[in-house]
């Protein structure tokens, strides 16, 4: 799907035409440059690699460098490959973000955030084992049985257990565009995405 890159403001609200209060995200969408066109005759399938926010050159490596210089185009932080682009488009094309209007759909691609290691009440909604009192100690929030004992002796793969939460990718689906602000490269999410204020999301169309 034809999209951006972009990174995550922060979240406000705004007021419908029917007076509604609406919880939207506020992201900045480009604008992104073209740094690839993939074609399927040299590579097999067709694609825009997209590039976001300026980099220093000291910070790169060698074949980096020479990737943007083969494109004519400044060094970028960001990275993106994105499909189903109409028309034709060369290295070092800008787009922006009017390429969005309001009331589209759009995915949401994201990082969520890193909670470290929860137990199972928080990692996977369970409702803590036992009761409260009759000799209960500290096991309120246990997750209890994890299998059987002689047969199948074993615990299956798979059972919800505490461990690492949070820090993967996630893709929200069908978030409408409240709003666009072109001058600002603002696009204005209702409701809310995966991961912290700063960190990169892609927008999908």
């Amino acid at each position: 799907m034809p999209g951006l890159i972009g990174k995550k403001i922060g979240m406000t609200s705004v007021f419908s035409a029917d007076g509604k209060n609406v919880p939207c995200t506020v992201i900045e969408v480009g604008p992104c440059v073209v740094t690839q066109v993939k074609t399927t005759e040299k590579d097999g399938y067709n694609a825009l690699q997209l590039g976001f926010e300026e980099q220093k050159e000291k910070h790169l490596t060698k074949p980096e460098l020479g990737h943007f210089a083969k494109a004519g185009v400044a060094p970028k932080r960001h990275l993106a490959e994105f499909k189903g682009f109409d028309g034709e488009y060369k290295a070092g094309d800008t787009l922006t973000v009017d390429m969005f209007s309001e009331a589209d759909f759009v995915d949401i691609v994201g990082t969520s955030k890193g909670k470290g290691f929860q137990g199972v009440v928080k990692r996977h909604g369970f409702g803590g084992v036992g009761q409260s009192t009759h000799g209960q100690h500290n096991r309120l929030r246990a997750p209890g049985s994890i299998g059987a004992c002689s047969y199948p002796a074993k615990v299956f793969k798979g059972m919800r257990m505490a461990g690492q939460m949070g820090n993967q990718r996630v893709t929200v689906q069908n978030l409408q565009v409240v709003k666009v602000i072109a001058e600002h490269n603002i696009l204005m999410i209702k409701g809310s995405i995966p991961g912290a204020k700063g960190s990169i999301v892609l927008i999908e169309k």
